[in-house]
């Protein structure tokens, strides 16, 4: 991306990378490499305790071994060019995990390998470095793998070193350049949250969310189609002194609903998704949707993106498609009627155990997409079952109480026996609607 995109104005942090061969050769040096791969080419999925113990073990034996003399030296020699770069002794660097498969349009490896922030020191970068080579074993990334038809022998992992930028004192957050609820491919969606980026991208917390149109903005346009501003109640910052390395702090109450981004530095960063999606797009031959995490430095105010993949979601399905159907000539109406469901905020907080922790833990999206299926499972068998009476008779049936797919926390929706006709027929010239215990004539 620096050498890409830097020409075109998008600004990263500088940084240097362990390769993938030395990922190999530490495994090598160490003996680890052949029972490594013997024992998980017999492990059983199934078996998830074993799972466990067995994974545990590996990474164990990979972070316990000393990392190649080579290898130990290039890192100190790459570590000291960079932190002359910036003007330091010591500069303050991320530890990023990369694996040869992670970022492939078709699967994502993303978040199951370990990544470390704010380490300063050549002696305290030698440990972040020998844990990223071990969380390629995590019980997740082995199971992940073997689903989607990778021998484990065949993926190694890099880890990407890459100077700090100072969003603990501004803010962080994540870029797609699709919507991710609908696989829209005409708006960029950027999310925000005071502090280091992790609690976007670990759902610790509820960003700011703000849309963007595409063909619009590359027509010159403010094109600013809505913003979110939500309650931001924690962040992550630097740790002071030995230990951790950052902390989660609480957000001082008058910037809790306080944007996180100016309406220019949304569309800076917009501009720079599509610089972006385009690069991507012309190395895969094809539209590229992607996954962008950015950072701005609170204490010069610059913009950074500090890591891009594609998006493996809904880059991957078909683009939904409206068909609309005209009506030719008339008939006379056999039903008519009215849906309610519940009220969106009352389902998503109260509906489901699922939908309140997602709303909790700030993955909005997540609450989204199980409200959606439970009312499209609603919606389709209030269908069938019209579609039934109409077939059957003059009788409107309603699916069975057992089969509800949701409660509504005010009163329970009771319904009529699946198959089982209502109390009341269904009269020609009626206007009929589907209610909160039984259906009634309006």
């Amino acid at each position: 991306m620096i050498a890409a995109l830097g020409p075109v104005g998008v600004r990263v942090p500088d940084g240097f990378a362990v390769t993938a061969a030395a990922f190999r050769l530490h495994l090598e040096e160490a003996g680890l490499a052949r029972s490594t791969y013997a024992e998980l080419d017999q492990l059983d999925l199934r078996d998830v305790a074993t799972l466990a113990r067995v994974a545990r073990s590996i990474r164990e034996r990979v972070a316990a071994a000393p990392l190649p003399a080579a290898v130990a030296t290039q890192l100190d020699a790459a570590y000291v060019i960079l932190s002359a770069r910036y003007g330091e002794d010591a500069t303050d660097v991320a530890v990023r995990s990369s694996a040869t498969a992670e970022d492939l349009p078709s699967a994502s490896f993303a978040g199951q390998q370990e990544t470390y922030l704010n380490i300063r020191g050549r002696e305290a970068l030698d440990r972040p470095v020998r844990n990223c080579f071990a969380s390629l074993f995590t019980d997740r990334a082995i199971v992940y793998r073997a689903q989607n038809g990778f021998r484990h022998a065949d993926v190694a992992l890099s880890v990407g070193i890459q100077k700090m930028v100072r969003s603990d004192l501004g803010s962080a957050g994540v870029i797609f350049t699709l919507d991710t609820e609908s696989g829209f491919r005409d708006v960029v969606l950027i999310t925000g949250a005071w502090g280091l980026g992790e609690t976007v991208v670990q759902g610790r917390v509820r960003p700011d969310e703000f849309w963007v149109h595409k063909p619009t903005l590359r027509g010159g346009c403010r094109s600013i189609l809505r913003r979110e501003i939500a309650e931001k109640a924690v962040k992550l910052v630097y740790a002071d002194g030995a230990g951790a390395s950052v902390r989660e702090v609480a957000v001082a109450a008058e910037d809790r609903m306080r944007a996180v981004l100016t309406d220019d530095e949304v569309l800076a960063l917009a501009r720079w998704a599509l610089a972006i999606e385009d690069h991507y797009s012309r190395r895969a031959g094809r539209a590229t949707p992607m996954d962008i995490e950015w950072a701005r430095d609170g204490r010069t105010g610059e913009l950074f993106i500090v890591q891009a993949r594609p998006e493996t979601v809904h880059s991957q399905r078909a683009h939904p498609t409206l068909v609309l159907w005209r009506r030719r000539g008339k008939g006379k109406p056999l039903v008519t009627g009215r849906l309610r469901l519940p009220p969106w905020r009352r389902a998503i907080g109260l509906t489901t155990r699922v939908g309140a922790q997602a709303v909790r833990r700030g993955d909005r999206p997540g609450a989204a997409r199980e409200v959606q299926r439970r009312e499209r499972t609603y919606c389709a068998r209030l269908i069938a079952a019209l579609q039934a009476s109409l077939r059957e008779g003059p009788h409107l049936t309603t699916p069975a109480a057992r089969d509800a797919p949701w409660r509504s926390p005010a009163r329970s929706l009771r319904r009529c026996g699946a198959g089982r006709p209502a109390r009341r027929g269904l009269r020609p010239g009626r206007r009929w609607s589907e209610g909160p215990g039984r259906v009634r004539p309006r």
